[in-house]
């Protein structure tokens, strides 16, 4: 059984108790796949009054994170002590990657979760108000995560999709093992219409090949469909899909993008 263990430092460990304790992160963690702790930021900050920001050097709106605290908390969390080179050097003797959850990130995808679920155990640091110390970037953390091209409030929400997405991909803890590899993304495509109970809704039918039993044409209507879709929703996506021969005739053989549900959704 595969295993992960993930630390999370964060100005605000309330914000993960409900999607920490349902569903699915919530049954792993019962079942032993997952363990989390979180961790104050505050309780590692010097000084009578904690503090764990401060304005920044040049001017500019906003706080930015102090890196005593952040500092002070890894080392007291790993039990280590950061040499003077920086945390990175200590990647090379067996300790967990360090992840900043910050809009400058590489971008988060199905490839990255499972480059990450190598590891046994996970430091998540979660940013607040306008960024971290850059010194942070430069000596402590390992890996810079964003979940997407837009600004959160701060890291926490992020830190959350994060062990949400690897969670699910650890063997054991979906029902159905080749759930995640069915997903949208999986294969670098999106994932083909699903249907269920009754047949047919307020007129609305499922497909006859869905209800036919032949699991070959089944499988085909799948796959194109899937294609079909990425074409219309997400073309980018095509460059980097697993695609094989036939995918490529299908796809050729479609031509112009093919209409679909969110065709008229703005990029703005």
């Amino acid at each position: 059984m595969t295993s992960i263990h993930f630390d999370i430092l964060t100005l605000f460990p309330e914000m993960f108790a409900g999607v920490f304790e349902a569903t699915i992160i919530g049954r792993a963690r019962e079942a032993g796949n997952v363990e989390i702790a979180l961790h104050n930021i505050r309780d590692y900050a010097p000084g009578k009054h904690r503090v764990t920001d401060d304005t920044p050097y040049g001017g500019g709106g906003g706080m930015i994170m102090k890196p005593e605290p952040i500092f002070n908390a890894v080392e007291a969390v790993l039990g280590v002590e950061i040499p003077g080179e920086g945390y990175p050097s200590l990647l090379e003797q067996g300790y967990p990657p360090l992840i900043l959850l910050t809009p400058q990130g590489v971008l988060l995808k199905q490839a990255v979760a499972r480059q990450l679920l190598a590891h046994e155990r996970l430091v998540l640091i979660c940013g607040r108000y306008e960024g971290v110390d850059e010194r942070i970037r430069q000596y402590l953390v390992t890996h810079e995560i964003s979940i997407g091209d837009y600004v959160l409030s701060g890291g926490e929400i992020a830190a959350m999709v994060l062990v949400d997405v690897i969670t699910r991909l650890i063997p054991g803890v979906l029902g159905n093992a080749e759930a995640t590899h069915k997903d949208s993304h999986s294969a670098g495509l999106l994932e083909y219409p699903h249907y269920t109970r009754p047949a047919e809704f307020r007129g609305h039918g499922v497909p006859d090949i869905l209800l036919s039993g032949h699991h070959a044409n089944v499988q085909q209507w799948q796959r194109r469909q899937s294609l079909r879709r990425t074409l219309a929703r997400r073309p980018d996506l095509l460059a980097n899909a697993e695609l094989s021969e036939a995918d490529r005739v299908y796809l050729a053989d479609l031509g112009d993008t093919p209409s679909d549900l969110n065709s008229d959704l703005s990029d703005s």
